[in-house]
């Protein structure tokens, strides 16, 4: 089983890299998807941000409401801590049950948007970063996502720069162009992990 870790900045195209990496037969391991589940009603892991938070970050269903716990974490580093050292282990735990389940030859791709900011990359066999300029994310950001440009900069501004990123990457993917691009990269990328998982 060869383990990799994708990471890449809001708005760089991440989900379309790890879309196509599947495509190709990637097991992919999503710590935000992950992250969802480990906070969903009814868990131990709601109950615990409720408890640091406070009832307002629930939404009237008993849900957490994202945006407006959004709104406290990527305004204050503080509480956007407090939050990772509840979420964090769980999505550990979680991403270690899923790639376990994997077959023995499988390529394990783990989709981890904080990958550079918790400086997780010793744990992976190989970092893909998936890398785009910063004017590109950003009208991304507003165009497809509706996001304001305030917002969408606070977004960025709370994630690792592009510098931090691109040093711990053993792979690029270069997202600054097409899809068309990005597939043909994928694609060679894909050759590459092959060989190295030994198939």
């Amino acid at each position: 089983m060869l383990t990799v870790g994708l990471t890449g900045g809001i708005g760089a195209g991440k989900s379309e890299a790890v879309r196509l990496l599947a495509a190709h037969g990637a097991v992919i391991v999503d710590a935000d998807r992950i992250a969802r589940e480990v906070v969903a009603p009814g868990t131990p892991g709601l109950a615990a941000v409720a408890a640091e938070f406070g009832p307002e970050v629930l939404a009237p269903d008993g849900s957490l409401d994202r945006e407006r716990l959004g709104r406290i974490v990527f305004a204050d580093e503080e509480r956007r801590r407090a939050l990772n050292a509840i979420v964090h282990p769980l999505v550990g735990l979680r991403s270690a049950e899923l790639a376990d389940a994997a077959p023995p030859d499988a390529i394990v791709v783990h989709d981890v948007p904080l990958l550079a900011e918790n400086h997780l990359q010793e744990a992976y066999e190989a970092v893909i970063v998936v890398d785009a300029a910063e004017e590109t994310r950003l009208e991304r950001l507003v165009r497809l996502r509706g996001m304001t440009e305030e917002d969408a900069r606070a977004r960025m501004a709370a994630q690792a720069g592009r510098e931090e990123r691109l040093k711990i990457a053993d792979h690029v993917l270069d997202n600054n162009g097409t899809v068309e691009d990005l597939e043909r990269q994928v694609e060679e990328l894909w050759r590459e992990l092959r060989s190295r998982a030994g198939h």
